[in-house]
């Protein structure tokens, strides 16, 4: 072995013991509370990673999708074949400059989050994705207090996903992980059209 790979693996092995002691005091566990947020692209297709993994897992998962209308996606084309594992409900009617109603708006994000705090609640879900739930927290369609609420009353064990730019602070303050899309380059702006596989 030369001096190169014997200093290469005393360094490895000084890092794997300091990771092992690291991850061995980290022995709890909890039903998190995750927002992805920010100017980005991903945030919601960060949620069906998360989704495939638990299914993957052969653990069950609850969906609502607050803004997002009837339009045919590939993720609810997709996750329809487990029937199973996967409860979805689209409550919106689109995006905000779509739909022009703000009363209607307003009605769906209602229905919305009394499914959400249904599946907050059920026994049967290991995951919750709330989807776009940012959105109509940041047009006033509910009250952040009362999200907080219903968020406060999940199932300890339970894990819950948020996405949607805009996070208010009470949001972020009040989750266990965060995350933050930020935009450097979009083919939007050269142009280029929503793409199935891609945006939807």
């Amino acid at each position: 072995m030369t001096d190169i790979e014997e200093r290469h693996r005393e360094k490895k092995a000084r890092i794997k013991a300091a990771k092992d002691r690291l991850y061995g005091q980290k022995t709890r566990e909890k039903g998190l509370v995750i927002v992805h947020t920010g100017p980005g692209k991903g945030k919601s297709t960060a949620a069906w990673g998360l989704v495939v993994r638990t299914l993957g897992h052969g653990r069950r998962v609850g969906i609502v999708q607050f803004v997002k209308g009837r339009r045919e996606t590939g993720e609810r084309r997709f996750l329809e074949r487990f029937p199973e594992l996967v409860e979805i409900r689209v409550m919106g009617h689109g995006f905000t400059w779509e739909t022009q109603d703000r009363a209607r708006d307003i009605e769906a994000a209602r229905a919305a989050l009394a499914e959400a705090r249904r599946m907050l609640t059920d026994p049967e879900l290991h995951l919750v994705v709330l989807d776009e739930l940012n959105i109509v927290l940041r047009y006033d369609y509910l009250p952040i207090a009362e999200v907080l609420a219903v968020l406060e009353a999940k199932r300890p064990d339970l894990h819950v996903v948020i996405t949607g730019r805009n996070a208010p602070p009470e949001l972020l303050e009040a989750a266990d992980l965060v995350t933050e899309m930020r935009l450097v380059k979009h083919p939007f702006r050269e142009g280029v059209k929503a793409q199935p596989g891609i945006e939807y």
